[in-house]
């Protein structure tokens, strides 16, 4: 497989991308993103888009590729509704769109847990993230997913960690084994992934027990 990942400067991104590098499923990745991520690898292109929305559709760098893997993103923290709504909404579908989507692609959005598939709850990252995700399974992909992750565990080669994560590492082995529903790891992440965008699934809204699934799967 040929696939696109965004976000690659991020802590998703960058850990679902080391993990497809390893896997020989895995031809060709590549990474879009805004600044140059600092890894080199055989396997790896990368082309550096300063605004997603500046892209135009059929954009030839983008084509040939078996599946797109979102995982740009922003915290709604200290952002205008208006503002966490062109990032996380507007530029998901424009890329998406500029993919030319066709029945050969599958595209997969991370969204996070709590996302508002009715669009009519009270918080609104939950409503943009819950729009995001129902427009672009609209599109004519392959099939279109909203992956509503918990809680990752890092790749041991990640930089790009979250400072929060640092902190409540330490508890993992307590989450996992109270609510094990809500943890995953990257490979796990990454083999679901790669799973979908080739067989599909029997739903479009991924959780973590659907990670998990398909993960073995995977590698069954």
């Amino acid at each position: 497989m040929k696939i696109i990942i965004t976000g690659t400067t991020g802590m998703v991104g960058e850990g679902i991308m080391l993990e497809c590098l390893k896997l020989s499923q895995i031809t060709e990745v590549l990474s879009v993103s805004r600044k140059p991520i600092g890894i080199k690898h055989p396997k790896l292109r990368e082309y550096i888009v300063s605004d997603f929305l500046a892209l135009k559709e059929n954009d030839t760098k983008l084509k040939g590729y078996d599946a797109c893997f979102f995982c740009a993103g922003v915290s709604s923290v200290g952002i205008s509704e208006e503002e966490y709504k062109r990032i996380s909404y507007e530029t998901t579908l424009h890329f998406a769109k500029c993919l030319n989507p066709n029945s050969q692609m599958s595209f997969i959005y991370v969204s996070g847990g709590g996302t508002d598939s009715s669009e009519k709850g009270r918080m609104a990252w939950a409503r943009i993230k819950g729009k995001t995700e129902n427009d672009l399974m609209k599109l004519p992909f392959k099939q279109a997913f909203g992956y509503r992750i918990g809680f990752i565990v890092a790749t041991k080669e990640q930089t790009k960690v979250k400072k929060y994560y640092r902190y409540i590492s330490w508890l993992l082995p307590f989450i996992k084994l109270v609510m094990p529903n809500i943890v995953s790891t990257m490979q796990q992440v990454a083999l679901s992934m790669i799973y979908a965008s080739k067989h599909g699934y029997m739903q479009s809204v991924i959780y973590v027990k659907d990670i998990k699934t398909m993960a073995e799967k995977e590698i069954s």
